[in-house]
């Protein structure tokens, strides 16, 4: 006689976002990690799913407070993302009463604190480098070989920058996609359009890696500063006004420091019958 298997136990979950980047948030601390690349797809679906620009998972770490692995909607995994750093940051402070902490990501171990009612993350030392980013062949990073003249830098994960006038959703439908998937980068890319306007200033449109277009990347909004430092264009301590709101840059000795806010939006548990 066949025995039935047990149906899987609902898996709880947050969903979170900083600046309209927003956050699917499983703790795995206490459980194992579900995560695949089908179900990360599934949970990504806006339909279907919940939808996300990221998944995060939570897991325990016995350097840092916690370690968190992070998960595109394409399926695929994610080095680094900045605002759900910020968002699970500001999650384990209010759980613990810290004001400070550390996370590891693939990135390192990354610095975060309260700054008022904002929250900061030291995102780490950018790499310039063009094997570090990385990219196909040697190429001045500042200066990539490609339409446009972008300048590209890694923070974890690469970044492709176009210092341009027209940030038009049809330029950065246009030229997002097509610079994500460009030879140079083996590992695809994330794309920033930068209207600047101050040694301080910024207006940012974000075509995101394995997502497409998102309302704001705290990591996105690292490498704009760094590669319009690294160009002369602006200085290491800026204000980008993305489609999501505002961030604050610091680009310091020790690191790319991003500030912003951060919002839970609900809690929930996954049905069985969808795991």
């Amino acid at each position: 006689m066949l025995t039935k298997r047990p149906s899987p136990l609902p898996i709880p979950f947050l969903k979170m976002h900083g600046l309209g980047n927003d956050f699917v948030i499983i703790d795995a601390r206490e459980r194992d990690d579900p995560m695949t690349p089908e179900l990360a797809r599934s949970i990504g679906d806006r339909h279907r799913g919940v939808g996300f620009d990221q998944l995060a998972v939570i897991h325990p770490s016995t350097d840092a407070d916690a370690e968190l692995v992070f998960w595109n909607a394409d399926g695929s995994t994610a080095g680094a993302c900045g605002n759900a750093t910020r968002c699970i940051a500001a999650l384990l402070m209010d759980e613990t009463g810290q004001s400070s902490l550390t996370l590891k990501t693939e990135r390192g171990l990354l610095s975060c604190a309260h700054a008022g009612e904002l929250i900061s993350v030291n995102m780490g030392v950018p790499l310039t480098d063009w094997n570090q980013i990385p990219l196909t062949q040697e190429v001045q990073t500042t200066d990539l070989p490609l339409e446009g003249n972008p300048a590209a830098c890694s923070m974890g994960n690469p970044h492709c920058t176009y210092f341009t006038d027209d940030i038009s959703d049809g330029a950065l439908t246009s030229i997002g996609p097509k610079t994500e998937t460009d030879p140079l980068f083996p590992e695809r890319t994330n794309v920033q359009l930068v209207q600047i306007t101050s040694r301080s200033t910024a207006r940012v449109r974000v075509w995101e890696r394995g997502v497409g277009v998102t309302l704001a990347s705290g990591s996105s909004s690292c490498a704009v500063v760094v590669n319009a430092n690294r160009r002369g264009l602006m200085d290491r301590k800026a204000t980008l006004t993305l489609d999501g709101g505002d961030i604050q840059i610091d680009w310091r000795d020790d690191g790319v420091w991003m500030t912003g806010p951060t919002q839970k939006v609900f809690a929930g548990q996954f049905d069985p019958s969808f795991l």
